[in-house]
């Protein structure tokens, strides 16, 4: 019974799919260097010709929180993620010219909105897209990108940090970092749809 109870969380937000050739690697703001190295090993691999890091700073603090580890490869100073995410693509082989830029998004629904503007003010038509994330941040991730990219193909390979789907209901902060996680999939998407409602409404009434 408990093992089914743990498996109902594990699959809902550990999300993990096979690379296949896309239109853009997406790396979502954050100061792990993990994922912008999958990224760049995807890259050299030629599973896409753009990488497209996103994220200016945690809006919960106002500032760059720092390089979560590896810091002796990646001493910074960084004022913003994608900085951050810039330095570590360039160092693990990924030409400049084959980064695309987005450093405003403050938290993960802006990396998600910011990518989309910056995609199409640069003609990019994303067909299939790539997301390297957190694992565990990976449903809430793709949630968002979906919502704004609805007409795209999300493949999720995501890298652990903190946690990993093996492990996370044996410590306090696991438990912590994944609940949160099914707790923001929920509360923040009460808003998100509300908003969503109401510019229907208002369409549907400029249309009568």
């Amino acid at each position: 019974m408990q093992e089914a109870f743990l498996k109902n969380f594990t699959d809902f937000i550990f999300l993990e799919d096979q690379p296949q050739k896309a239109d853009v690697i997406f790396v979502p703001g954050n100061g792990w260097p993990q994922m912008a190295r999958r990224a760049a090993e995807l890259w050299k691999e030629g599973a896409a010709p753009w990488i497209l890091p996103s994220g200016r700073y945690s809006i919960t603090k106002g500032k760059f929180s720092g390089v979560r580890t590896m810091e002796e490869r990646y001493p910074g100073p960084y004022e913003t993620e994608w900085e951050f995410l810039r330095d570590v693509l360039i160092k693990e082989g990924v030409p400049g010219e084959a980064i695309l830029k987005e450093n405003q998004a403050s938290y993960t629904y802006e990396n998600a909105i910011f990518s989309r503007q910056m995609t199409d003010a640069a003609g990019i038509q994303v067909r299939r897209g790539i997301i390297c994330c957190q694992s565990h941040h990976a449903r809430r991730c793709r949630m968002y990108y979906q919502l704004l990219y609805p007409d795209t193909e999300f493949l999720v390979v995501p890298s652990n940090t903190e946690v990993a789907k093996e492990n996370w209901y044996r410590s306090e902060r696991g438990i912590d970092l994944v609940l949160g996680e099914v707790e923001r999939c929920g509360g923040q998407f009460h808003q998100i749809l509300r908003e969503l409602k109401e510019k229907k409404e208002q369409s549907e009434c400029c249309q009568s």
